[in-house]
């Protein structure tokens, strides 16, 4: 058996640092500053109060008006006097104020 791994021209270890550094790519620039944006957006929820500025998933801004504590839901005022209930997954940093500034 040892004498067919010669013939052959031995053990590649090219193929396994190379399957390594691939692995290192894809964590070093995608799954890490994926976990990191997943952080920030949690700790975002987290620190939510009445009065924050929201954008939803789907686009629409309002200002938090209930937590609703307890539930999976929060209340958000999208105009004077309407108000929708949506999943606090839902829920993102209104940034569109930084960037006008």
């Amino acid at each position: 058996m040892l004498h067919l791994i010669q013939a052959q021209g031995g053990f590649d270890y090219s193929m396994i640092i190379m399957i390594v550094l691939m692995f290192a790519i894809v964590y070093f620039f995608m799954i890490r500053p994926q976990r990191k944006r997943q952080k920030e957006i949690d700790n975002f929820r987290k620190s939510l109060t009445v009065g924050s500025k929201v954008v939803t998933a789907s686009g629409v801004y309002g200002t938090v008006k209930s937590l609703n504590e307890g539930e999976p839901y929060l209340t958000i005022e999208v105009s004077k006097g309407v108000n929708i209930q949506i999943d606090r997954n839902y829920v993102y940093a209104d940034t569109s104020q930084q960037v006008r500034q």
